[in-house]
């Protein structure tokens, strides 16, 4: 059965529509609009017959019309999942204000109703330009999960679907292209995109001065947690963690107090994905890892103003905080100093192999309620052997069926971002437990999708059987992952939670001041 055509003049005026009530344009914008929507469509007219009254919550219907309308005409290379998001995204950068139209805004707002009011309708227009796409986002899956650190966050992402094999197809004979030079850079801002980088004609940037350097504000278009920002070089330069760090981090906070902000480490394998462009994360969502009490506290004389504690949680972390912002960075970086050159063979902490560093640090900052600034120290080693060549202080191999990926600063504060593989494999395996199916390829078949699983299928089927609930067996495999994921952590903790482990944590401490 055909589907009917879709009347893309009309499609368009709902988009319209929905851009002035969502204030993306202003009234004396829609010819200038409704004229480029007309003629990427190759439409000739607009539509002229008459509007029902609707007030859109968002965008999506009338754009996948008219990427359906857009498919039939010929007007995409090939109707795939990239290709209409390409074209999607083309449609909406004309619905989007310029930037320095956006930029205006947003220190009109800060001048009038303070930053809180500034960074909300910066978000809102993120996602009401599309830029943000929370129909894919409310597709990831999201759950809790009770551990002896408290509550931990899981999320399965399947915001990015798996490539169409006619997209794998045209990569290999898709030019190489150089520029942008990375998904950070500023020259992201409006590109049209390709097959292998996303088109961001609705993305939007606020400049920033921080650390005296200019650097850049915008949401993350997967946003993980609640406004979850990335602020980025206005250089491509390489991540480096240095006490200039803390400057920018303390620059931030005094901005924007009520969100935090931390960073990726900066050397392989406990570093985030990208590296060779220097970026923060923050937004407004409390992590379980803040949530954590110390255990442990100390004071230095060297500096009187800071107080300093071990943070009872998987991984290694010290926790700063003081009113006095120069006096904590000085801590700080006389904490980061000191720890990139410090080993205790007792518990496998090498500085250095050669000339090779391995110690760095995953900082997390942010403001309390008091005005005192609060920082993080989390500290990391990429060290590698024989037995576990992805790293020693790295998920281990009987982890990677369900996390091998790099531990970086989202994961290290207790939200774990699982690839959204685990969809269908954690129905599969809930369908063994339930006896909806009693398919036994998965133990010898190395294909088999869940053939990674089998050891834990093994254990799961030994202790449960196959007479479980479906919803019995969805919560018994979310706290499964959970704890996999407490496991993941507690594997890239360079000072373990034994006592071995912890008297080991105090004496870095000690060696540099600290009683």
């Amino acid at each position: 059965m055909t589907a009917p055509r879709v009347d893309a003049a009309y499609e368009v005026e709902r988009l319209l529509r929905f851009a002035l009530q969502k204030r993306l344009l202003e009234s004396f914008d829609v010819a200038f609009a409704r004229n480029a929507l007309l003629e990427t469509l190759r439409l000739p007219e607009p539509h002229e017959g008459p509007m029902p009254e609707e007030a859109l919550s968002d965008p999506y219907e009338p754009l996948s019309r008219l990427a359906d309308y857009a498919a039939a005409e010929g007007l995409l290379e090939a109707d795939t999942f990239t290709h209409r998001d390409l074209f999607e995204t083309r449609l909406m950068g004309f619905l989007t204000p310029r930037p320095s139209e956006v930029v205006r805004e947003f220190r009109g707002i800060l001048s009038a109703e303070g930053v809180e009011a500034a960074t909300d309708r910066f978000y809102a227009m993120s996602i009401d330009s599309a830029y943000i796409r929370m129909d894919r986002i409310r597709k990831n899956l999201y759950w809790r999960t009770t551990t002896d650190f408290g509550e931990l966050e899981i999320t399965v992402n399947l915001t990015k679907p798996e490539k169409d094999p006619r997209e794998i197809a045209l990569l290999k004979t898709a030019p190489a292209v150089a520029y942008p030079k990375c998904l950070l850079c500023a020259d992201n801002v409006g590109y049209p995109g390709r097959l292998n980088h996303p088109a961001r004609q609705n993305l939007r940037v606020l400049p920033l001065a921080i650390g005296g350097e200019d650097w850049h504000f915008q949401y993350s278009p997967y946003v993980y947690y609640n406004e979850h920002c990335i602020v980025l070089h206005g250089r491509h330069v390489p991540m480096q963690i240095s006490d200039k760090t803390f400057d920018r981090l303390f620059d931030f906070l005094d901005q924007f107090p009520h969100y935090f902000i931390g960073s990726n480490a900066d050397l392989p394998i406990v570093g985030g994905s990208i590296l060779n462009h220097d970026h923060f994360q923050g937004g407004r969502h409390v992590f379980p890892e803040e949530r954590a009490p110390l255990t442990r506290t100390f004071a230095n004389p060297a500096f009187p103003d800071v107080r300093a504690g071990l943070v009872r949680w998987p991984m290694s972390v010290v926790r700063l905080s003081s009113p006095n912002r120069a006096q904590l960075h000085a801590a700080a970086s006389a904490m980061l100093a000191a720890w990139r050159g410090y080993s205790d063979e007792s518990v496998g902490v090498l500085a250095f192999t050669g000339d090779t560093p391995h110690n760095t640090i995953t900082p997390i900052a942010r403001r309390k309620p008091d005005g005192a600034y609060e920082l993080d120290l989390v500290l990391r080693n990429n060290r590698t052997s024989d037995e576990h060549p992805e790293g020693i202080f790295h998920p281990h191999r009987e982890l990677h069926h369900v996390k091998k990926e790099n531990i970086g600063l989202i994961e290290v504060m207790g939200l774990a971002v699982l690839p959204g593989r685990l969809k269908d494999e954690l129905g599969g395996i809930a369908a063994l437990l339930t006896g909806r199916t009693a398919d036994r390829g998965w133990v010898t078949d190395e294909a088999h999708p869940l053939h990674k699983h089998a050891e834990w299928i093994r254990r799961l089927l030994a202790a449960h059987g196959t007479s479980l609930g479906e919803a019995e067996a969805e919560r018994l495999l979310q706290d499964e992952v959970g704890r996999i994921f407490l496991n993941v952590l507690t594997h890239a903790g360079v000072f373990k939670q034994d006592a071995q482990g912890q008297a080991a944590f105090a004496a870095f401490l000690q060696s540099i001041g600290y009683r």
